[in-house]
């Protein structure tokens, strides 16, 4: 059971900021003087995956976000059986709920990332690259799954973030 929690916990921080018809902006995470997070430098197969092997966070809020999945894209339009249409609406959606706490996907310490076919690993990396351009790559498990709990769901992530206070 501890090694599926910690699977999930690390997933959570894998996958960010994909979006279906439209560029995911970020605002830029503000430092304030009570907190800090530092990404270590990870492995050269570390970085080419997208993940860090640690964040390390001091002081700020936590923000715990919930799984999130979808089979419409922010307009409504299908994406049953469009891995990316999934994987950037499920992005944008976490960035979404991020803003309405002072964040964004840049402040995501840690994901984990869960997909029904282990053929959409690759496909994800290249998002995570996308969706973290300046490598700071928040740490990060991705796991494959039998289903989820709606049909046509491709892709759930799960993700905590902290933002200087």
């Amino acid at each position: 059971m501890s090694r599926f929690v910690l699977g999930i916990v690390g997933i959570v921080g894998t996958g960010i900021g994909i979006l279906t018809g439209a560029n995911v902006v970020s605002a830029p995470q503000q430092p304030a003087s009570s907190s800090s997070v530092q990404y270590l430098d990870g492995s050269a197969v570390q970085k080419e995956r997208a993940f860090s092997p640690a964040v390390i966070t001091k002081g700020g809020r936590i923000i715990w976000l919930a799984g999130q999945t979808t089979t419409a894209d922010l307009n409504g339009k299908s994406l049953v059986g469009d891995f990316q249409g999934q994987a950037r609406t499920d992005f944008a959606l976490m960035d979404r709920t991020l803003k309405r706490s002072g964040g964004s996907l840049r402040n995501l310490v840690t994901m984990t990332v869960f997909i029904n076919d282990p053929r959409y690993g690759d496909e994800f990396v290249k998002l995570r690259h996308e969706m973290f351009p300046d490598g700071r790559f928040p740490a990060s498990a991705l796991i494959t799954v039998s289903d989820f709990a709606q049909p046509g769901i491709l892709i759930e992530i799960q993700g905590v973030a902290v933002i200087g206070e």
